[in-house]
């Protein structure tokens, strides 16, 4: 488990900028330390989650060290298939749902770091989601794989537009998938640990 952070892994485990974290840490809100000879600022553990906790920041990021995956689509085997995929890895906190109404209330409680998101569900359109969630400041760092069967060029750069960081036509090799979500979310494959 990680005992120092630098104010980069701070920020993401946060869900802050790197600029609120070296404020925080230059006004003294937030402990640590300098690595001697450098201008390098390191957090320990404790004082991060004493800092998260004072500030009514979610701690179970730092608590389980797994970043969280939203997957939202209403076809329930592929769900089952990448959900699957995901907590097998090991390093994925992963929770679904199968429509963008719950998609919009889970984003807020669940607070994921990427959310892979069918493009077509049954109550509102996967650029909606895109919309509503980049429109959200605290929502800057979460990273969006839209999933879809259709393959206009023109739509994929409105999803794009939309906030989508990336996109996958269906159907797809979930292993892919994976690999997406570990270069999106700057974690090392599996294939690479």
């Amino acid at each position: 488990m990680k005992t120092v952070f630098t104010t980069g892994e701070a920020a993401k485990i946060c869900k802050v900028s790197q600029q609120t974290i070296i404020r925080c840490f230059d006004s003294g809100q937030l402990k640590g330390f300098r690595v001697p000879g450098s201008r390098f600022r390191r957090i320990p553990r404790d004082q991060l989650y004493a800092f998260m906790r004072d500030n009514g920041i979610p701690t179970d990021a730092l608590d389980s060290g797994r970043r969280k995956i939203l997957v939202v689509d209403d076809d329930e085997d592929l769900v089952e298939l990448i959900v699957d995929a995901l907590e097998r890895d090991g390093r994925f906190e992963v929770q679904s749902v199968n429509n963008g109404f719950r998609a919009g209330m889970l984003i807020k409680e669940f607070r994921p770091d990427l959310i892979v998101l069918d493009v077509m569900l049954p109550d509102i359109n996967g650029k909606e989601v895109c919309t509503l969630v980049r429109s959200q400041k605290a929502m800057d760092d979460v990273r969006i794989i839209c999933i879809s069967g259709m393959v206009e060029a023109d739509k994929v750069q409105e999803l794009r537009d939309a906030g989508a960081n990336d996109f996958m036509q269906k159907p797809f090799d979930v292993d892919n998938l994976i690999t997406r979500v570990c270069q999106l979310l700057e974690v090392e494959s599996a294939s690479t640990q």
